[in-house]
């Protein structure tokens, strides 16, 4: 059975913690400061954003190009601002970082494994077997 293109990514489990972590920024950059709301809070809203388009984008892909939009998902859950936000004591309570923080490791997690099983499935292993077997 197979999904329809809109739907391919809603059964994914990192699909799931990304909306998680992107709705708990909005809650946490709701509580910020003004000071920092509009400069760190835009930037981590439009960061958790940017994690669910790409998760969107590599569901949607065959395997072709799905690699290299793994790749880039990869590079943006590293390139989150969280922790500079907590540097900068933006978080209403530790609570609230120690919850993003941990999504944000999930979904690296997650994505990383996702990128290795891709790069697995597009560069097949060939057994040292099958040489003598053909032989």
């Amino acid at each position: 059975m197979t999904l329809p293109q809109k739907a391919r990514h809603t059964h994914l489990p990192i699909w799931c913690d990304a909306t998680r972590l992107l709705v708990e920024t909005e809650n946490a950059v709701r509580k910020f400061p003004r000071y920092h709301k509009y400069a760190v809070g835009a930037e981590l809203r439009r960061q958790a954003m940017n994690l669910c388009r790409s998760i969107v984008r590599a569901a949607a892909r065959g395997q072709a190009g799905q690699e290299a939009e793994l790749e880039r998902l990869v590079f943006a859950v590293e390139d989150t601002s969280i922790q500079l936000a907590k540097e900068l004591k933006a978080f209403a309570s530790f609570a609230e970082f120690a919850r993003m923080a941990e999504l944000a490791v999930t979904v690296g997690k997650q994505s990383g494994g996702w990128r290795k099983s891709a790069r697995a499935r597009a560069r097949p292993v060939i057994s040292p077997n099958a040489d003598k077997a053909k032989g």
